[in-house]
């Protein structure tokens, strides 16, 4: 950054929940070019070393991003990794060329980390050896601080004032070789994270939030795995549609062939069928290769052997017998839609509603958004099963059971405490 630009970011602070502090805020910077240009791509084990050994002797956090071939490749893993330290600079590593970097990862380990939207990228930098012990969410901070917009490119041009180039964010970064034009976005994406860190840190501070903050992103950096989805098949876009056991067999007939596929090609399930023609073929029973090829989605452009193999899942399910086929639906592990609370627990729904309106007015009061001073998953469970005994001690112990943090049940806890008791 030149010194002219670090005097624009000075000035052009826009904080207090997104809004700037004159009527009209000044037009923002493009920001072009990384400070010391694009870093060469790190792609071999002698300049990973090197590099692993600069960040390691670098200062203060540091800033990490990854991008995925999401909608190109099979999976959601990293093709590229972008780091940023006070005395290593900017670096841009190959995850194809350097599949494990779990060395620069414990060279990184004692550093706080820097990312925008930090569960995206912490499964896929797992996978490659790289896990924070601490964190700062600069996404998560701009919800809690109210900012209404909170994508990188947005709050980076309202707290900071630079406009980021956004047009590559969704390229298939499992091209190789990248060409220049990506990776100077990748580059820029690191650019100035640090500085948007320190900014939020100090909106937060002033609106009493940062402690807040802090054990959010302790949470998410202690957080396991999550685990792999029950029947993943399910979430067919137009499942809604589809009401017969026999049909549902087809879904996942088609679901499992269709993934093999993709995994065994390395492409996105969805560039090898789509879920609309997935539906299609589950709604129709096709008895052979010809209504199938009838059918939206299965159309000439698919070859006899493709074809075969579809309609192959297709028999499968129509010859299951009955007592293997799959249930309508999956058996809920909580409380039941809301929108029968009325007709099974008129009390529970009275709870839930005078919950809802509690916790909408807090966040309002504290803006922020609902989903952030309390999941309505937490609010949803805890007013359907609330303590027996209902004291600030069970209501408290209800919503850490939940995985509410401190902060959140010292908010929240005596809010739900007046919704929980009818009779008040």
């Amino acid at each position: 950054m030149t010194d002219a630009q670090e005097t624009a970011a000075d000035t052009s602070l826009r904080t207090t929940g997104g809004a700037p502090p004159d009527d009209v805020a000044p037009a923002p910077i493009p920001l072009l070019e990384p400070r010391e240009g694009i870093p060469p791509v790190v792609a071999t084990d002698d300049a990973l070393a090197r590099v692993t050994a600069a960040f390691a002797a670098g200062t203060g956090p540091v800033a990490v991003d990854a991008e995925r071939a999401s909608g190109y490749r099979y999976g959601q893993r990293a093709y590229l990794v972008q780091l940023r330290r006070e005395g290593a600079g900017s670096a841009l590593i190959d995850p194809v060329g350097c599949p494990d970097l779990s060395a620069l990862g414990q060279a990184l380990g004692g550093a706080e980390w820097i990312l925008h939207a930090a569960t995206q990228d912490l499964p896929c930098l797992r996978d490659i050896g790289m896990t924070p012990t601490s964190l700062f969410d600069t996404e998560l901070a701009g919800r809690l601080a109210g900012f209404p917009r909170v994508g990188l490119g947005a709050i980076v041009e309202n707290v900071l004032g630079y406009a980021l180039e956004k047009g590559h964010s969704a390229v298939d970064w499992s091209t190789r070789p990248l060409p220049d034009p990506w990776l100077r976005y990748a580059a820029l994406d690191v650019e100035l994270l640090v500085d948007l860190r320190d900014a939020l840190e100090e909106e937060l501070d002033r609106q009493g939030k940062l402690e807040w903050a802090l054990e959010e992103f302790a949470a998410i950096a202690s957080a396991p795995p999550a685990p792999p989805r029950k029947d993943p098949w399910r979430r067919t876009s137009g499942m809604h549609k589809v009401r017969r056991r026999r049909q549902i067999a087809v879904v996942r007939e088609l679901w499992t062939a269709r993934d093999q596929v993709a995994q065994r090609r390395d492409i996105s399930p969805g560039k090898v069928l789509g879920d609309a023609a997935i539906i299609e073929a589950a709604l129709a029973l096709p008895v052979n290769v010809t209504a199938l090829t009838a059918l939206p989605g299965f159309g000439h452009r698919m070859g006899r052997r493709q074809l075969e193999q579809w309609q192959a899942a297709v028999d499968r399910a129509r010859e299951l017998p009955e007592s293997e086929l799959p249930q309508p639906g999956q058996q809920p592990a909580g409380p039941p839609p809301p929108r029968s609370w009325a007709d099974k627990d008129p009390a529970a729904a009275a709870r839930l509603s005078a919950a809802r309106t509690a916790v909408s007015e807090l966040a309002e009061r504290l803006n922020m958004p609902q989903e952030n001073l309390i999941t309505p998953d937490t609010v949803r469970r805890v007013c359907w099963e609330p303590p027996k005994v209902l004291t600030p001690e069970t209501v408290e112990t209800a919503l850490a059971g939940h995985g509410a943090r401190n902060w959140q049940i010292e908010q929240v806890g005596p809010l739900l405490l007046r919704a929980l008791d009818t009779s008040a």
